[in-house]
């Protein structure tokens, strides 16, 4: 069972990866003129979006839901989440090898191709919503129920079932 005070420590940690992650997009254009720089800076988000992705996985197997071996129900109530963090991941590894690729070369002019700039687009949106949706999960895996049989698990598991 995740206990209140681990569980504390756990959503502070998830919640400074996110904080980190939207510095990064929201101030990394600012450093277009020092491309090492903001090479680290994107490879530090892209490693925080993957620790985010692990510590939910970690905190799904320390449910009694996914202990109980219903990784079925987990999966299919946060699916969402799990898709939109992968999509974002590859959308953010893309963008940054991209801008990286054109930047590296001269990074004293200011390179914008149309290709570029969609993707820019679709890895922001997505950045809005895994923001949301990531933090949504985070805290609704704080609530007792996933970490205790309860009517709520063994109605869940008939309807899954049935």
């Amino acid at each position: 069972m995740l206990q209140t005070s681990n569980y504390s420590l756990v959503l502070f940690l998830q919640f400074l990866l996110l904080f980190y992650d939207l510095f990064v997009n929201s101030f990394s254009e600012l450093l277009r003129t020092a491309p090492a720089v903001q090479l680290v800076l994107f490879i530090i988000q892209d490693i925080a979006i993957l620790f985010n992705v692990i510590i939910i996985f970690l905190m799904f197997f320390n449910t009694f839901v996914f202990q109980a071996g219903l990784v079925n129900l987990l999966f299919h109530k946060f699916k969402g989440t799990i898709l939109l963090s992968a999509a974002y991941l590859a959308l953010s590894i893309s963008f940054h090898v991209w801008i990286m690729n054109l930047r590296w070369r001269d990074s004293s002019r200011f390179i914008w191709t149309e290709g570029l700039q969609t993707l820019f687009v679709f890895q922001r949106l997505a950045a809005v919503l895994y923001c949301y949706f990531y933090k949504r999960t985070a805290v609704h895996l704080g609530d007792p129920l996933f970490y205790q049989d309860s009517l709520w698990l063994r109605k869940e598991f008939a309807d899954f079932r049935g």
